[in-house]
């Protein structure tokens, strides 16, 4: 398990990120347009996975901005912004601010993700929604980089995410 904290104050992932250098566990989670995706389906290509809370909120927000204007100047590279929210608070984000780069995907249906990559957290008042964690894959569905952001109110460090998947 993972310690991070809320505002100061420990609460407890399920487990760790995906170690680097193994293979990113498949998962199935749901498109705003309520179809399911896996991780198979992206094989060849570079990815990011931009985990959070809630995209309701101000810091998991920004990422996802950020997320979609870094994707642009990246080379065979996706985004997949991932939190518990249901798709439409998704859909309903990323109309609303014009977000279309990124992939938005509910981990509502698929408990399994927040398992496999550690980041359901399990005490506190967010129990049950996911940590903030970037884990970025390589095109043969290798862990190339994570980062577990110790603080749920702090943003990831994107210049190490962005190097790390052009490295």
């Amino acid at each position: 398990m993972a310690i991070i904290t809320l505002k100061g104050e420990p609460i407890e992932t399920v487990g760790e990120l995906p170690e680097v250098k193994t293979a990113a566990p498949d998962f199935n989670l749901t498109k705003t347009d309520l179809s399911d995706v896996s991780l198979g389906s992206f094989k060849g290509k570079r990815i990011i996975l931009n985990i959070f809370p809630s995209i309701d909120t101000d810091v998991c927000a920004a990422s996802a901005r950020r997320f979609n204007e870094e994707v642009n100047r990246l080379d065979n590279t996706v985004v997949f912004c991932i939190s518990a929210d249901l798709p439409f608070a998704h859909k309903r984000f990323c109309e609303a601010e014009g977000l279309e780069n990124i992939i938005p995907l509910s981990a509502f249906r698929s408990g399994g993700f927040g398992i496999d990559y550690g980041v359901t957290i399990t005490s506190g008042p967010l129990n049950g929604l996911l940590s903030r964690a970037i884990v970025i894959i390589d095109q043969q569905g290798e862990v190339t980089y994570t980062e577990q952001v110790p603080e749920i109110a702090q943003e990831p460090d994107y210049d190490a995410a962005l190097k790390a998947v052009s490295a």
